[in-house]
């Protein structure tokens, strides 16, 4: 057993360590080796675009109680007369586990309501009430804002060609 005064101690650094922050490197900043890479890997891209993408929309959600992943379910319910969870799990690619939280925080707020499935006493369905019509309405000019705002460095053909490659590439044939 090691006593205290006998433990090795740790290796030593192979430099003196600098406690002064170092300055920030601007995430757009190319020319920085490390971001060159990640800015040639387009999933890496993709992935940030992404993540900017979601925090954005969840904060101009944020007003109406609402995050992307609701807004996504309300916006799927509007077309369709209803909807399974399990077929809201597959169409937007949520775990099952979540979709059952994300309907009743949707439920509690009056947006969808749980209705028996036709055909089948034993399941139900999820529907989008009148109030989650006018929730959506209501969130339209948010959600143009924030993607008006990510795309603003693109002209309007160059929004529209980003838009058919990202269905595309979003919804690859089977």
């Amino acid at each position: 057993m090691l006593h205290a005064e006998t433990a090795p101690s740790p290796p030593a650094l192979p430099f003196p360590r600098d406690l002064t922050p170092e300055p920030e490197i601007a995430e757009t900043d190319a020319d920085v080796p490390w971001m060159r890479a990640l800015h040639a890997d387009t999933g890496y891209l993709l992935y940030r675009l992404g993540l900017r993408s979601g925090s954005m929309f969840n904060t101009a959600l944020q007003e109406y109680g609402l995050r992307l992943r609701h807004y996504a379910l309300l916006r799927y319910l509007t077309t369709v007369e209803g909807a399974l969870q399990r077929e809201l799990s597959e169409r937007l690619g949520y775990d099952p586990s979540a979709i059952v939280s994300l309907v009743d925080d949707l439920q509690d707020l009056g947006h969808v309501e749980r209705r028996p499935a036709p055909g089948d006493r034993r399941s139900r369905i999820v529907v989008l009430t009148d109030r989650g019509r006018s929730a959506l309405r209501d969130t339209d000019e948010s959600s143009r804002q924030v993607t008006d705002e990510l795309l603003v460095p693109l002209d309007a053909d160059e929004r529209d060609q980003l838009h058919a490659l990202l269905l595309r590439v979003a919804e690859p044939e089977q």
